[in-house]
Order: structure tokens, then sequence, then C-alpha cells
């Protein structure tokens, strides 16, 4: 047992050593003092005792000089560097260490029994002094612990004394990564793991993990919960990855080299404990699923950027080597985009030896799998994007290997189908003829190629489908986690001015519109297509004037944030909605910043080895990366690169992930914002709307760690708050959006009702080409005409209930169709992903969409279909942003502007009278709703004022009789419009007047506030409190005055603390001291909740708008 000491009752290093040694201890580690153990030198990094008593006994066939041979071996090891001799021992203690008796055939000896650990020798030593050479005098160092197992020194453990501020974890990495390598590499060749601690902080890595890659291991068990309290660290991690049975575990498969040819890149990573958790719950799943045959193997929820790619290694790697069951599978991994597939590739390709499946390559095409897997009855891991995966044209037959040792790993690649999956897909056949094809769900597609095949679904962003398709889910580890481990880094958001406003009113109009539609039968999807070809944000975001003034703002603060840490390299990220807006935006970059524009290697002040200079291309500062359109102007098509596209993106994505080169700007659109990692990334300025799974991807590409890279920030220009916040609560933290059984059997008795009255409205019609999986595409698409012009020439009425449920009305069998098929379809959409639907109901309720979908283009002027919306819609827009261009002035920050010359002057432009109005009562409007954030007692009065103008007008209008036509009725309307607007004038100068008021009374706007609603209380309740006096034209009560400083001066006390807007104790604390200084100072002179619940109001509506 080992021994705490006493130095002068002061905690110390070798305390705490100590400590960590009983920790060890007590989880079966045998203590050794380092000076007892016997070596020929100090030289020798072996304890040669336990490597002979652990090979004598497990072999006892072997001779004592064939035991002696072995044990040369092993201590004379070299190779053609430090790092390949690692990579060559940690070989030999996980596979053995070739050898051939003298009677006997070659074979493998084990230098660690992994399958009986009990018959391993397990010791923590500390005062162990490795002897080196420096400049011909001998040296020495000496770790604080060492781990051996078997006399093999596997871990270096490196401690700082806890209570000593300037110890730090820090300089324990810096003594294994740099002295210990230069001095002692010879006893590193032994030692893949090390572990660094200072009683706080305790992380695990290799000896060749950057110290930003060290990390804390959280759970112990594989139901524990994570903890987070720095004070378990250490026990966690000795009981977590240090219990024998687990260190073995973690050593022979959790530690991972690339394969021995690309030992010059010296990368060796272990396992973080999400990834190891992972690992065996999915391992466990897949397993339980072949036996029972389901077919699926789970889902893993893992967060952006917490390393899901090396889970699937390390989950290969389990499948190839430790489940008999399996036999050796086949892992195919599906992705949904090619950046995906590189990345694969990049890792997979050079991990053989690792995986131990044989053969690893990027599959082209469904063709090519097939041959693959029909060469072979096991092994190999070949990776395909979902696009390739799913395209039939080329490759009709459905079936590609029906072994059931296959195990297909979807990264994302279920997503990309999903919709897909729900609609008929229709084509030309040679003769021009059109076609109609039945779609499958991707389950389906994924079980008719491997029908006996496990799925297994990886993603940071699950759906409900996600579940449906692949299995409960196994194991999570969120955002929230993987930054509280420091796997990623925090992301900040920052909202900006988006500087165009939009009338409310057209906006509130054009979304009822798309409600009735929706009311009226119209899909989600030509909803969805209409608003994105003419929803006002895409027509704002276009504006040119906004694109200026936003390459502005996005320059100078980009310029200034990166002026704050000049030696850092910070990239940024810019998305657009569009590519023409992202081209218009580079448009007004260039011509503002041509600097930008000038192709270099690197930038300007940085420097670069000869070598960075020749794999290095010039590049502008900024470029905008997209694929071409066909339809492109040629400025944009050229720019793109036409038809070298490919290449032109391929060569900006190898500029974009070198630290050195010129390139840091990047404009972006689809590309670039889901699985593409960039850990230099910073800012990502957004311009796009963006909501859920795909919010999440796009601004995790700021979260990656970095050197010097405290945090990532997301610059909005859009306004993404709430849907980041509701994004967040599905994939930051526990919730689960996994539906329930009861959901899916739920949505399948509606389904199966709603197509059972569908099938009953079609009862005449022969539905067989929809049933027959080898139906002739043509007939069905006949079919489809046909039944389209049934509904549209139906007279017959059809009793339908109402929305609100209430009542039963008559319908036409049109309207009737659309509802039902409408119902139908939201319950297909639960329940078709689950695979429990048969083949015919699929095919029939994608016929009865397709129907309605002829149904709606049928129509002509129906007010349903995508394009009509499209047009109805557009002279809305065009009215919602009339006066954009005047509004512009009316942003955050710039209402002073309103009352300038400049602004009447834009006023007089506007000819016609009602038009000058409208603005004007807009223009009002903003102003009472921003002044109400601040003074709710003068907001009031003025929107008071407003809407009697408004009333008067309205009423006024009303008044005007058929008889006075003509000029006379033109000119007295033109009279009231005038009137209304001299009135509105008056309304916006007394605004102007109340808001400067403040300097005359001698009090700060926010002071005023405080002082308007004491004045307006103490007259409406009829009290007396100060004397009101005249100043310079102004009533003024100073001891009202007095007290709204005082008043003032308490929020300003509670608002200094970090995020007080959302600590209720600080809030509470604010009001009880705002009641007490109200009573003190003797406001009202009686007691009144009434009077203080209406100063509480002004307080909360304060720091509301101003905290």
């Amino acid at each position: 047992m080992s021994k705490l000491k006493e130095y002068n009752g002061h905690f110390c290093e070798s305390e705490y050593e100590y400590a960590f040694i009983a920790f060890l201890e007590k989880e079966g580690w045998q203590y050794l003092q380092g000076s007892k153990i016997n070596r020929q030198s100090r030289m020798d990094v072996l304890y040669s005792d336990d490597l002979e008593s652990f090979l004598s006994d497990t072999n006892p066939d072997l001779l004592p000089d064939e035991i002696h041979s072995i044990m040369d071996s092993v201590r004379l090891v070299g190779a053609e560097s430090d790092f390949a001799t690692l990579h060559k021992v940690y070989g030999w203690m996980v596979y053995g260490v070739q050898f051939t008796p003298q009677s006997g055939l070659p074979r493998m000896v084990p230098l660690i029994d992994f399958e009986n650990p009990k018959k391993n020798i397990f010791r923590c030593v500390n005062q162990f002094s490795v002897e080196y050479i420096n400049n011909g005098q001998k040296q020495t160092r000496r770790p604080d612990v060492l781990l051996f197992v078997n006399g093999l020194p596997v871990c270096v453990m490196e401690l700082k004394n806890p209570a000593d501020a300037n110890a730090t974890i820090y300089d324990a990495w810096e003594q294994i990564n740099i002295r210990y390598w230069r001095d002692i590499p010879h006893l590193l060749h032994y030692c893949p793991l090390a572990c660094i601690s200072d009683g706080v902080k305790t992380r695990l890595g290799t000896v060749r993990t950057p110290y930003e890659h060290f990390y804390a291991w959280r759970r112990v068990n594989d139901d524990d919960a994570v903890s987070t309290l720095p004070f378990e660290e250490t026990e966690n991690m000795v009981k977590g990855v240090y219990a024998p049975e687990r260190f073995l575990e973690i050593f022979r498969d959790y530690i991972y080299f690339q394969d021995s040819i690309y030992d010059s890149d010296e990368c060796e990573i272990v396992c973080r404990y999400p990834q190891f958790f992972a690992t065996r719950l999915l391992k466990q799943s897949i397993v339980k699923s072949v036996e029972s045959k389901s077919g699926k193997g789970g889902t893993y929820f893992g967060a952006t950027g917490c390393g899901k790619t090396y889970t699937m290694a390390f989950l290969a790697r389990q499948l190839s080597l430790r489940c008999p069951e399996l036999g050796s599978p086949t892992i195919i991994m599906i992705v949904d985009r090619e950046e995906l597939q590189k990345q694969g590739a990049k890792l997979f390709t050079k991990s053989k030896e690792f995986l131990n499946l044989g053969e690893v390559s990027v599959v082209p095409s469904r063709k090519e799998l097939r041959s693959e897997l029909s060469s072979r009855e096991s092994g190999g891991f070949y990776i395909c994007t979902i696009q390739k995966f799913c395209d039939r044209e080329d490759d009709k037959i459905g079936l590609i290997n029906d072994r059931s040792n296959i195990i297909c790993f979807s990264d994302e690649a279920h997503r990309t189908q999903l919709e897909h999956a729900k609609k008929i897909q229709f084509s030309k056949d040679s003769d021009e003829n059109m076609k109609a094809m039945v779609s499958k769900p991707y389950d389906k597609v994924l079980k008719e190629a491997f029908p006996q095949a496990t799925f297994v679904g990886f993603t940071g962003t699950p759906i409900a489908e996600t579940y449906q398709t692949f299995g409960d889910e196994i194991d999570r580890y969120t955002m929230d986690q993987a930054v509280a481990d420091g796997l990623t880094v925090p992301i900040k958001y920052h909202p900006r001015i988006a500087k165009v406003l939009l009338d409310n009113e057209k906006v509130k109009q054009i979304e009822n519109y798309y409600k009735f539609c929706a009311d009226n039968g119209s899909t989600a999807e030509d909803i969805e297509s209409s608003k994105k070809a003419m929803s006002s944000m895409e027509v704002i975001l276009g504006e040119p004037s906004r694109l200026k003034r936003l390459a502005a703002d996005i320059h100078d603060h980009y310029i200034s944030s990166c002026a704050k840490d000049p030696d850092r390299v910070q990239k940024a990220m810019i998305v657009c909605s569009s590519r023409s807006i992202a081209y218009e935006l580079l448009k007004k970059f260039q011509d503002s910043y041509p600097e930008w524009f000038v192709e270099k290697k690197i930038a300007d002040g940085v420097a670069a080895t000869e070598e960075e200079l020749r794999e290095l291309k010039p590049m502008p500062f900024m470029a905008m990366v997209a694929s071409v359109g066909s339809n492109d102007n040629a400025d944009m098509y050229n720019y793109l690169g036409g038809v070298k596209n490919d290449k032109r993106s391929d060569a900006l994505d190898a500029a974009f992930k070198h630290e050195k080169s010129n390139f840091h700007i990047a404009i972006v659109v689809d590309m670039w914002i889901t699985g593409f990692d960039v850990p230099t990334l910073t800012y990502m300025y957004n311009d796009k709307p963006l909501k859920k799974h795909l919010l999440i991807q796009t601004i995790s590409r700021v979260n990656r760690k970095y050197p010097g890279k405290e945090y990532g920030m997301i610059v909005d220009y859009i306004g993404i708050r709430n849907n980041m916040r509701e994004a967040m609560k599905l994939y930051g933290g526990n919730a689960s959006i996994a539906p329930t059984a009861d959901d899916v059997e739920q949505a399948t008795t509606v389904f199966r009702e709603e197509l059972t009255v569908l099938k009953g409205l079609f009862v005449t019609f022969d539905l067989s080409p929809f049933l027959n999986p080898n139906g002739d595409p043509l007939e069905r698409y006949r079919l489809l005409s046909k039944a389209a012009e049934y509904v549209f020439v139906s007279t017959q009425e059809l009793q339908s209930i109402s929305n609100n449920g209430k009542s039963i009305k008559p319908v036409s069998f049109k309207t009737y169709f659309l509802k039902t098929v409408k119902r139908m379809r939201m319950a297909f959409d639960i329940c078709q992903p689950s695979g429990e639907l048969g083949e015919e109901e699929s095919a029939l309720a994608q016929c009865f969409m397709a129907i309605a979908g002829f149904v709606r283009k049928m129509s002509g002027t129906s007010d349903v279909d995508a394009e009509t919306m499209n047009r109805y819609v557009a002279k809305m827009v065009e009215e919602a942003l009339r006066y954009n261009k005047v509004e512009s002035v009316l942003a955050e920050g710039e209402q002073e502007d309103i009352f300038s010359p400049e602004f009447y002057e834009k006023l007089s432009d506007i000819k016609m009278p009602a038009s000058k109005l409208e603005l004007l009562i807009k223009t009002l409007k903003n102003q009472i709703i921003e002044y109400n954030k601040t003074n709710q007692v003068a907001a009031k009065k003025f929107h008071e004022m407003l809407e009697k103008t408004i009333a008067e007008y309205h009423q006024r209008r009303k008044q005007l009789t058929s008889e006075e036509a003509g000029e006379t009725q033109e000119q007295a309307s033109e009279d009231i419009i005038r009137s209304a607007t001299e009135q509105a004038l008056k309304i916006l100068q007394e605004i102007n007047e109340s808001r400067e008021s403040f300097r005359k009374v001698g009090l700060t706007f926010e002071e005023k506030a405080f002082y308007d609603i004491l004045i307006a209380l103490r007259d409406h309740y009829n009290f007396e409190y100060g004397q009101d006096k005249v100043v310079n034209g102004i009533t003024v009560n100073d001891k009202c005055k007095a007290l709204a400083k005082k008043v003032k001066d308490i929020i300003d006390t509670k608002s200094s603390f970090a995020d007080w807007l959302n600590n209720q104790i600080v809030r509470d604390q604010l009001k009880f001291d705002i009641k007490v200084c109200l009573i003190k100072n003797g406001y009202p002179p009686q007691y009144s909740p009434e009077v203080f619940q209406k100063v509480m109001e002004q307080v909360e509506n304060f720091e509301e708008n101003n905290g």
C-alpha cells in the first residue's frame, strides 16, 4: 500500500501522487516503488521480472532461453522512427510477437492476455527514473506514475499539485509531449497512453495527442448519467478507464493508429468516452438485431463535431474482431453528400489494419457494389453516397446482396431520401410519352437491396423518421455535452440589423392567404415551393441597396473582430438564401473592396515555408462557392467555372481548409454547410432562413476546436433567434423527438381509414396499374390523368365536417377529395417511414396524392397550386416592399433621421396622397412601438392620438355618398387624405418633441420614462407629491425628478450582473429594492398596491426592451 507523507502540513505534488496511486490500488493495480525494481541499467524501461513471469506462465512449453529471446526482441525493438517504433510495439502488445520455437512452427506469443485479465500483472509505479545521454552526460527523467502490464510500461501519468494555482495540466502535457519525446523516447516506445491531472482536471490522451484533444472521462458504466462535476474527474477517470478489465478493453480496441505506411503522419488517437459507450451499446444492439432478424440496429444521436466518423471506425473494428456471431461482416457506409464521402474515405482507406476487414474502397455505383459483394462472403468496407445507391436509372435490379452479415452505417443519408420516397416520380420514355414511377420508402429501398442486412443510423440532428428507419435511440451525445467536455467550442449568437423593413399587415395577408390555401387542399410542398419562389423574405434579401449595406457591415465586423486577435487564423463563411443573391452580394464586395479579390498564395503578413508555398495555389481573399445551373447568366456561370465547376470547387475546398491560404471568406448557399470541417472557421454571417436540423448543421460549422479559438460566432442578419432556440431544444439537450409506438399506431389507423374513403370514391376505377410493382408506367400516367379529370368534372356534393369540427356542410366532390388526401398525407408522413405499411398501401397513397396534384393543375385559376399562389402573392409582396428604401432610415439606431430634411424630401417624392398617408401611418406605428419599449406612458398617449386620426379618416371616407361622383368625389377624397396627413405629421412632430423633452427637464432619456409614469400615476390617483413649477416653458417636478433618478440607479446596479435578465433572483431583488425606494421616498403618501403595480409594469417593460 502506498503511503501519504507529511510535508510541514502543506499539500504537495507528491502527496497528490500517492492519493492518485491509492485510487489505482483500489481498482486492482499493485503499487511498487520504482527504486525497488531490479534493472540492469536505468536506461532499461521494462520490468523484466514481470515480463518473464507472464511469458513463462502463459507459455509453459517454451524453454527459458526462448523466453529470454522473446524478451530481448521486445527490449531491442526499433524502426525507422520513434513513432513507427511505438506503432510496432503497440501491435505486438495487441496481437502478440511472432516467434518460432526450436521444436515447432511459427506462432504468435501474446504479451498481454486480453481474454483472461486476471492472468496479467498490473502495477502502478512511481519514482521510476529513466536515464538518457545529453551532450555526453548522463541525465534522468522521472515520470510521476507509470502503469505496467506484464512488465511493459503502457501508460505515463503526469500529476500537478492541486493546491498550486500555477501548476497546470498544460505543464504536465508539455513534460510528456516535449521533454519526454526529446529526452526519453525509449520509454514512450512502449507507452501508447498518457494521463494528465491536477486534482481538478484529469484528462486522457495518447503520447501524441495535442493538448486541446486531451479529454475528461465522465461515465463509468453504460447506463450512468454524465458527470460534469470537476472534482469527480479523477475518480471517474480511474474507474472508467483504469479498472484493469476496462483498461484492457480500451487498450486493445480503442487506440487508433493509421496503417503503418502512414506512420510519418504520426496519428495516434484514443477514444473519448462518448465514442466508447456508443460503440459498446451499438455493438450489443446490432448483435441483438442480427439474432432477431429485425434489421434495425439502432440510432446513435451524436452532436455535430463530436467525432461520429471515428465512432464508426471503433464500431467497425468491434464488429470485425469481437462479434463471432457475425462471421467477419461486410460494412457499407452510406453518406448523403460527397464531402462526407471524402471525409470517410480519408479515414477508412488509411485504416485497413485497424478495421481488419480487408478491402476498403469508395464505390461509384450500385453495379460495382453488387460486383464487389458477389466476389466475397465476408469482410470489406465500402463507402457510397445515397444518391448513387438509390440511382436505378442504369440498374433495374433491386437486390444487391442477400447475405445476413452485411451491416449498413447510414451517416445522415436517410434525410436526403425522405421526401423523395413519398412522391410519384414522373419522366418521359424514348417516345416522349409521360410515365409515372412509384417511389419507395428509404428503408424499403435498403431492404430491397440488402434483405437480410442490419441498418444503423448515425445523426447529429435526428428526425422522427430516423428512428422509424433504424430503430430506437441507442445512445446520445448532445451539443451541450460536447461544449461542456471541450470537444467543441461554444457558439455565440450576435443579431445585426437587417435594415430593410416589411409592411407587417401585408405579411399577415400573405400568411393568411397561404393558410387559406392549406385549408383548401394545397400540399405542404406546393406552399413551401411558392414561399421559396415568391416569399417577401427572398425579395427583401436581394434588394440591391440592402446587399450593399450588408457587404459593408460584414466587412467592418470581420476586420474589427480579426484585429482583436491578429495572430490567429480566423476564417469566415457568409450563408445566402439563393445563388443569385450570393452572386449579387459578391459583386457588391468586388465593387467596394477590390483588394479582397487579388489572387495570392498567402495573405499579407503571413509567413509560410517553401514547402507550403509549393502546396498552395493563388486564391482571392473572398470567393463564392456554389454549383452551376443550366440557366445561370453568363457572368455567374463563367465565374463559377462552367463545366469545370467541380474542379474549381475542389481547389477552393483545399484552399479554405489550409490555414496559410489567402482564401479566408467563403460565400455559400447550400454547399459546405453540412459535413464540412474547417477548425479555423470562426465567423458565420447568416443571411438565410434556417430552421431545425439544417440550422443546427449550418451553425455547427463554427464549433470546431482550434488553438486560441474560444468560440464560434453566428452573426445573424435575418432573425433566426427563435428558430435557433427551438432547434437547440431538440438537438442541444435531452429532449427526444422519436415517435412513440402509439403515435405510429394511431397514424397508421387514420391513414388506413382515409385510404379506404379514397378507394371508395374511385370504386369504378381500375387501380391495378399502381398495385403491380412491374406495371406499365405509361398506364399509370394515363390512370392519373383520367382520375384527375373525373374529380375535376364531377358535380356531386358530399357532406364534410367543418374545420372547427362543430358542423357538417355540403362541399363539392373536388373539395372533399382534396381534404381527404390532405388528412391521409398527414398520417402517411408519420407512419410511412416505419416500414409498417404494405407496398400496395404506399403505392395507392402516392397514387391519390398524384391525382390531387393533377386536379390542382387542371383547375387553372385555383388558389391552391404553387404557380397560381406565386402570381397571387407577387403583387402583395411588391406592395409590402414598396417603401423599403424610405423605411431603411427607420432602422434601429437611426430613428432621429425621420425628422431630417432628407426624410421629408423622400416623403415628398411620393406623388400619390394615399401612399404618402399610408407610409406616414406606418412610420408612426413603428415609432410608437419603439417609444413604448422605453416609455409606456408617452407611447400610449401617441397611440391613442394615432388611432383617433385613423378612425376619423375612415369615418369621413364612409360619408362620401355615391352622388358625389367624378372630380367632386375625387377632390373630397383628397381633402380627407390631406387632412389626415397633416394630423399624422403633427403627431410625428409631437413624438419628436416628447422624445427630446428629457433634455429640458434635466433627465436622461431613460430617466424621463420613469418620471412620466410617476407624474401620470400622481395625476390619475389624485395625490400630492412635490411641487410643479414652470421652467423655460416646461412643467417640472423636482421631487419626481429625484425619485426617477433613484429608480434608474437601482436598475443600473442590478443590470451589472451577468445575464441578469435570465436570473430570477436578481430580478426579484430589483423589484423589492424599487418598492423599498418608493416607500422610503413617500410615493405614494398612502400605501397603494395599484400604484406599485403600475410602476413595476414600467420597470418590467424597461427590463425586457433595454436589458
